[in-house]
């Protein structure tokens, strides 16, 4: 049983162990990033409604697109951590 733990130490690249941890680290930076992000918007967004509650259609249609621009990046950012990972 050693043996193949020694065998499987050996036969990992360190390069490979760093690009998977490089990975793993910019895909949970990116999320928390565009979760940070997205709750500044709402917060924004639900303070403006409370001042100025007629004014709730037009501050929802102006949060639509920042919000679905950060999950768009962190979509991107995810999958292309996916991809280094798999590509090695």
């Amino acid at each position: 049983m050693l043996d193949i733990a020694q065998e499987t130490a050996k036969a990992v690249n360190p390069e490979v162990a760093m690009a998977y941890a490089g990975a793993a680290l910019g895909a949970g930076l990116a999320t928390i990033g565009a979760g940070l992000g997205i709750g500044k918007l709402a917060v924004g967004a639900a303070e403006g409604i409370a001042r100025q509650p007629s004014a709730a259609p037009q501050i929802t249609a102006a949060t639509q697109l920042p919000l679905f621009l950060l999950e768009g990046v962190a979509i991107l950012a995810i999958v292309g951590c996916l991809l280094i990972i798999l590509t090695k």
